[in-house]
């Protein structure tokens, strides 16, 4: 199978949207809440260092789907990080 690269970049901007966008109701819920009792801190540590390294190879490698993608979900997942963080620390 041979595709186009408009066709490869609409693949990548859908796999970007539906990735950030499944990650949104527990963001949400987080905020709400304040109850992050069932986030692992170390999971969500790897996780949010993890998007963020793909945000920086993204940026390396100028693909507009990984850095607009992992722009978000870097941003929703720091802000969960710092909640759990604080919450933790009382």
């Amino acid at each position: 199978m041979s595709l186009e690269p408009h066709q490869i970049e609409i693949i990548g901007y859908c796999a970007a949207f539906l990735t950030t966008v499944a990650f949104l109701p527990q963001a949400i819920q987080s905020w709400k809440t304040r109850d992050l009792t069932g986030i692992s801190l170390g999971m969500y540590s790897l996780f949010t260092v993890g998007v963020g390294l793909w945000l920086i190879y993204g940026l390396i490698i100028e693909k507009w789907p990984l850095i607009l993608a992992n722009a978000l979900t870097f941003a929703l997942a720091l802000s969960i990080l710092i909640l759990k963080l604080r919450h933790t620390a009382k």
